[in-house]
């Protein structure tokens, strides 16, 4: 790796082993950036706090070795990337600003697809991780993730009939604790339904009767008007002396036809006049009808302003006409019949939430055996780990527990609670030696003890977690002596089938590495490119002495460094 302008890091270069990389170095040096660069090409969290003060960004860049069938490879090249003589290059950039950017193969890409990559390529445990796994919640994952599809596969099944069960429970307990409100809409709805049906109101009724209403309140006015423009056009049966309309017209038509023979144009106006004479006769005759035919009955009218005045009645409460009116009639019906349906719905949710509790108890049981099955072989492995780490004696159990609840699930042939995991409560328990109580590891485990007992986990983890990189940050923190061997000839044994780097401050540790870098600042307490060194021969052996005694050239120190490397390449 390559990382510029981090925290206390100007520019430095990082180059890891193959086999077991251990970073040392003074307390606040920055081995703990080394961590944070590799967390960056992992798709961790930008901080712009991260930025070195003066600096516009700070970038890491990595160069990662993979096969070409590797899944990370794949996933690469699906989004663009391209592997450099089977490496890929990957780089992240975050700005003071707080923007991040991220390139995967010299190609942009978002950063969640360095998430993505991390699963396949990096698997970090650190001392948050150790914390994280005194929780019984974290310990419940840390055994379904140990235990894979014997867990994984009754998980996801419960984990869906659980949420049914809830959605089923949610709406029979919705219906029921609402049935006073839904009885009273029900009452509302009938009685606004009756009210619509006794009018049975008619689509567009009330633009037509306000029409007629309008015409009948009229009557006298419109059959006076029709009269007149009658006897305007055909002539008034009271003056047959007077000019009207039709007359002069047909005069003009046979003016013109006595001479259309000599001249077309003359003819055409004639037959256009002619036109105009039937078409003034049509109108007459329906000026005719329409005052024959107005209705001025006072009656009618009266009839018509009564059956308006009911149909307003429906506009107030139901719609702003009588086409809304009958829209809400049609959606109070639909929803009349969905509410005096909620007892059939009652039966109906009550037996699917009990067929759904009777799967669950099932689906519970199953995923408690799977546990239990699994518990075994993991505690099994934890303690073998930590007869390797100077803990000959110590055993490990897991305790897989439940509570008794009245409304929960059956398991083990008694109701107990349950929640979207199931119904066990999991906890890492320890006996540090023979005739011991097995107790929480938060409480039975001293610091040193509770450090192996994490790293015995995490090494357990790292057996079914498949991926070619371990980082372990700090993880031996509060051991010493003896036990400090054994961690660090456990570490060793783990990179002989994978790649190892750890952030350590142990000397014991550090010795069994196949490659030791040393972070140290310069005088202005930054990192520069010389600040990151791989040491070899004497500069290992000061390094190791400082780490033992505080003093590099102490010749007591010196001495056991030495000692302390020849037993780790003896033991290798």
């Amino acid at each position: 790796m390559r990382i510029r302008s981090l925290g206390v890091i100007d520019d430095a270069v990082v180059e890891l082993s193959p086999g077991f990389t251990a970073v040392t170095g003074e307390t606040g040096a920055g081995k703990t950036m080394v961590v944070t660069s590799l967390g960056l090409l992992l798709g961790g969290r930008a901080d712009p706090a991260l930025v070195r003060i003066g600096a516009k960004a700070a970038v890491v860049e990595g160069r990662v070795v993979l096969r070409p069938d590797a899944a990370a490879a794949l996933r690469a090249e699906e989004a663009g990337a391209e592997l450099d003589e089977g490496a890929l290059l990957i780089s992240r950039t975050v700005s003071a600003e707080g923007r991040s950017r991220a390139h995967v193969g010299g190609r942009s890409v978002p950063v969640g697809l360095l998430s993505e990559l991390a699963d396949d390529l990096v698997a970090v445990h650190g001392q948050t991780d150790q914390q994280g796994l005194l929780r019984p919640a974290r310990q419940r994952q840390a055994l379904d993730r140990y235990a894979g599809d014997a867990v994984a596969v009754p998980l996801e099944k419960y984990a869906g009939a659980y949420r049914r069960l809830r959605a089923a429970s949610a709406e029979l307990e919705t219906i029921t604790t609402r049935a006073r409100e839904r009885a009273q809409e029900a009452d509302l709805l009938r009685f606004g339904l009756d009210e619509v049906a006794a009018v049975e109101p008619l689509p567009g009724e009330d633009a037509e009767l306000a029409a007629e209403a309008e015409r009948l309140g009229h009557a006298e006015s419109l059959a006076s008007a029709a009269q007149a423009a009658h006897a305007a056009l055909a002539g008034d049966v009271e003056d047959p002396e007077g000019v009207d309309a039709n007359t002069l017209v047909a005069g003009a038509h046979r003016a013109l036809e006595s001479v259309r023979s000599h001249d077309p144009v003359l003819g055409a106006l004639a037959d256009r006049i002619g036109e105009l004479g039937i078409l003034l006769g049509d109108v007459a005759g329906e000026l005719a009808g329409y005052a024959d035919d107005l209705d001025a009955d006072p009656l009618r009218l009266a009839a018509v302003e009564e059956r308006r005045a009911a149909l307003t009645q429906l506009t107030r409460k139901y719609g702003d006409s009588v086409d809304s009116v009958l829209e809400w009639a049609q959606r109070g019906s639909a929803r009349l019949l969905e509410l005096d349906g909620d007892d059939e719905r009652i039966e109906e949710l009550t037996a699917e939430r009990d067929a759904l509790r009777a799967e669950l108890s099932q689906l519970a049981q199953a995923l408690t055996d799977a546990r239990t099955e699994a518990a075994e072989r993991f505690a099994a492995a934890v303690t073998a780990e930590l007869a390797s780490l100077a803990m000959p004696h110590a055993r490990v159990t897991i305790a897989i527990r439940q509570t008794e609840e009245p409304e929960g699930v059956e398991v083990g042939g008694r109701p107990v609670a349950y929640g979207p995991a199931g119904a066990d409560e999991v906890e890492l328990l320890l006996a540090p030696h023979p005739g011991a109580q097995p107790r929480p590891i938060a409480k039975g485990a001293s610091g040193g003890e509770l450090s192996r007992v994490m790293l015995a986990v995490e090494v357990v983890f790292a057996g079914t977690t498949p991926v070619p990189t371990y980082l372990f940050d700090e993880v031996d923190a509060g051991v010493g002596g003896k036990a400090a061997v054994e961690i660090g000839r456990r570490l060793a044994k783990l990179a002989k089938t994978a790649q190892v780097v750890v952030v350590t401050h142990l000397p014991q540790v550090a010795a069994f590495a196949d490659r030791q870098l040393l972070v140290e600042k310069t005088v202005d307490g930054s990192v520069t490119r010389s600040g990151v060194t791989v040491l070899e021969g004497e500069e290992r052996i000061r390094e190791l002495s400082r780490m033992l005694a505080g003093q590099e050239d102490s010749q007591t120190a010196r001495a056991h460094a030495e000692e302390l490397l020849a037993a780790a390449r003896a033991d290798g």
